[in-house]
C-alpha cells in the first residue's frame, strides 16, 4: 500500500510544476484538444530559464511531502545526476511508475520493472522493433499514411499542421503497426486521450484502459489462431529460452504502447516543425540537404523534449551532488533540464541543426532507453520528407501565427506546439 501511495504521489508531483509563471491554456474537449487537456491549465511557455537557475543554485531540489505521511521528494536538474538516476537501476528503482500506473496500464508494466525481470521482458518485446521490421513499415505504412493526410489539404492555400498532420499520422501508424483495423483509429485516439489525461481524470483513464483491453482481447486471440505480419503477432509468438509473454504482459505493454506511440511522436514532430518554421534559415538548409534531417530530429528532441521528466524511487540511502537522499524517496529526473546543461552541450539555449552530435536524454538512457525511439525517428523523417516533397516553399504563416499566438508550451510533464499554421507555393504543389 505504501508503494502505491508513493506512486500516486509522484503523479501529483509531475503535475504540480515548479515555481514558474503560468498562463491559462483555455482548452477543453476531446480529440486533439483532449491531448492538449493533458497539459496542466497553468501552462508554461518557457521553463528553461528556471531550469538554468536551478541547475546553478539547487541542482538537487528537495520538495515537501505531497500528502500527509509521505516522505519528501527530490528533483534533479543536472545532466550528470539525471544520467546516474536513469542508469543506476539498483539504487533508483522504476517500481514507483508501476505502483502509480498499475490500474491504468496493468500489473506488468515494462517501464516500471527492474532487473532482472526488466531485461527478460525487454528481450521478449524488443523482437517487435527489429530493424528489418522498421524498414518494412517505412514503405508499406508510414509513407502511405503521411501521403494520405497531405492529400486532404495539398490543394488548400494554408493549413494548421498540428491539427491536420502531426496529430493524425502517429495514431494511424501505431494502429497499423499493431495490426488494428485502420477504420478504428479514431477510437484508438479517444482511448489514448483518456489514458494520457490520467492526471486530470483518473476514473476516465481507468475506464478507457479497460475498454481498450477488452477490444484488444479479441485481436490477441485471433492472432494466436491466425498469425499476421504485425506487432501483436510478434508479441504473441515471441519466445526466449522457451518462455513467452503471458496475457497480462501483452496487455500491459499494448495499453502503454498505444497512447505513448501516439502522443510522444505527435509532440516531438510538432516541436521540431515549429522550431524549423521559426528558424527559416535552418528550415531552408534542411530542405535543401535532406541528409541534415536525422541531426535536425536529434536537435529538436534535445532542445524541446516532448516529455520533460521521469521518476524513480530509491532502494537505499544515496547521494546526488552532495545531497543525502534517504531510502524510499521519489527522485524525479528532469531530462529537459539535462538536455540544456552547459557542462555537456555548447551554447545549449540555441537551436542548431548543425550542432555536433551528442546523445540527448529525451529517449532516456540506461536499461530503460526507449524501445520505440527508432520508430519515432523513422516516422518524423518520413513526415518531414513528405512535407518538403509535396509542399514547396513550406513556411510559417506569419499572420495566422500571430493571430493564434502559436508557440510551444506545456506543464512540468509535456511540451508541444499550440498550433502550426503554414503556407506554401500553392501553384507548385505535388498532388
Amino acid at each position: 500500500m505504501r508503494g502505491a501511495l508513493l506512486g500516486l504521489a509522484v503523479v501529483r508531483l509531475w503535475m504540480s510544476g515548479d515555481s514558474m509563471d503560468p498562463t491559462d491554456s483555455g482548452r477543453s474537449g476531446d480529440g486533439m484538444v483532449g491531448f492538449l487537456d493533458a497539459v496542466d491549465p497553468g501552462a508554461v511557455r518557457d521553463p528553461y530559464p528556471e531550469f538554468a537557475r536551478l541547475r546553478r543554485q539547487s541542482p538537487v531540489l528537495r520538495r515537501d511531502s505531497i500528502y500527509e505521511g509521505a516522505p519528501a521528494s527530490y528533483v534533479v536538474y543536472r545532466h550528470d545526476d539525471v544520467t546516474r538516476v536513469l542508469r543506476d537501476g539498483a539504487t533508483f528503482s522504476s517500481a514507483v511508475i508501476a505502483d502509480g500506473m498499475r490500474e491504468v496500464w496493468g500489473r506488468k508494466i515494462i517501464v516500471g520493472m527492474d532487473a532482472p525481470e526488466h531485461q527478460h521482458h525487454r528481450a521478449l518485446v524488443s523482437v517487435a522493433f527489429r530493424q528489418r521490421t522498421l524498414a518494412r513499415w517505412e514503405e508499406s505504412l508510414v509513407g502511405r499514411v503521411v501521403d494520405e493526410l497531405i492529400d486532404q489539404f495539398v490543394d488548400h492555400a494554408h493549413v494548421d499542421l498540428a491539427t491536420e498532420y502531426t496529430f493524425g499520422f502517429p495514431a494511424k501508424v501505431i494502429s497499423g503497426v499493431l495490426g488494428l483495423p485502420e477504420a478504428d483509429y479514431q477510437q484508438f485516439q479517444q482511448w489514448a486521450v483518456g489514458i494520457i489525461t490520467v492526471f486530470r481524470d483518473w476514473d476516465s483513464a481507468v475506464r478507457c484502459s479497460n475498454e481498450l483491453r477488452e477490444y484488444l482481447e479479441q485481436i490477441v486471440n485471433e492472432r494466436r489462431v491466425a498469425p499476421r505480419d504485425d506487432l501483436i503477432t510478434d508479441l504473441v509468438t515471441a519466445e526466449l529460452d522457451g518462455e513467452r509473454l503471458d496475457d497480462e504482459e501483452i496487455y500491459s505493454f499494448l495499453r502503454m504502447l498505444l497512447p505513448a506511440g501516439i502522443e510522444t511522436t505527435y509532440r516531438s514532430s510538432g516541436n521540431l516543425l515549429y522550431l524549423l518554421l521559426t528558424h527559416p534559415e535552418q528550415l531552408d538548409a534542411v530542405r535543401a540537404d535532406r541528409s541534415l534531417i536525422p541531426q535536425a530530429i536529434e536537435e529538436g528532441l534535445r532542445y524541446e523534449s516532448p516529455i520533460l521528466l521521469t521518476a524513480r524511487i530509491t532502494t537505499r540511502p544515496t547521494e546526488l551532488s552532495g545531497v543525502a537522499i534517504p531510502k524510499d524517496t521519489v527522485v524525479t529526473a528532469m531530462v529537459a533540464s539535462a538536455n540544456r546543461d552547459p557542462d555537456v552541450y555548447d551554447d545549449p539555449e540555441t537551436f542548431d541543426v548543425f550542432r555536433n552530435a551528442h546523445q540527448h536524454m529525451s529517449f532516456g538512457t540506461g536499461p530503460h532507453l526507449c524501445l520505440g525511439m527508432h520508430l519515432a525517428r523513422l516516422e518524423t523523417r518520413v513526415a518531414l520528407n513528405a512535407l518538403f516533397d509535396r509542399l514547396p516553399g513550406l513556411r510559417l504563416d506569419q499572420e495566422a501565427a500571430v493571430k493564434s499566438d502559436a508557440h510551444i508550451q506545456g506543464d512540468s510533464l509535456f511540451r508541444n506546439p499550440t498550433s502550426l499554421p503554414v503556407i506554401w507555393d500553392h501553384s507548385n504543389t505535388v498532388s
